[in-house]
């Protein structure tokens, strides 16, 4: 595993250090390729001394929020996936943390998440299944 740390004292400022840990986040071998290509690439942009990771792709400034926003629906609809967003993941990721083994406090902190609401929030959309694969695995309705 690698690990990518996001949030680092030198890009924040004092009062945002003392409150605000910096967040160190685990990345497989191929994310953390496709990283390591996307900052060999990043050095070479002409905004390269920006703090902010991800730039734009012209000027000197980086990405806004609404350009992050954005670059999934585009890469999205380049790949004909219909519907991508930031969220779509977060739906999908808690029930793939919990078939892992994981529970709701790997996923809290993994997401960082302060509220129990948030699970439930994002989990809510795959209980349906979550409960057909326990009426499967216990057998209910098979011992009549």
């Amino acid at each position: 595993m690698h690990t990518l740390t996001v949030g680092t004292p030198a890009a924040r400022s004092d009062s945002e250090c003392a409150s605000t840990p910096a967040n160190t986040v685990r990345l497989g071998p191929k994310t953390a390729r496709a990283m390591s290509r996307y900052l060999r690439t990043r050095s070479q942009h002409k905004g390269s001394l920006l703090a902010e990771l991800w730039l734009a792709d012209q000027g000197t400034r980086a990405l806004a929020a609404n350009g992050i926003k954005l670059m999934p629906k585009r890469r999205g609809r380049r790949a004909g996936v219909a519907n991508v967003h930031a969220h779509r993941w977060r739906h999908n990721f808690r029930p793939r943390v919990e078939r892992a083994g994981g529970d709701t406090g790997d996923l809290m902190l993994l997401l960082g998440w302060t509220s129990d609401e948030m699970p439930r929030h994002y989990g809510a959309s795959a209980a349906a299944e979550r409960a057909q694969e326990s009426q499967s695995r216990l057998g209910i309705g098979e011992r009549v």
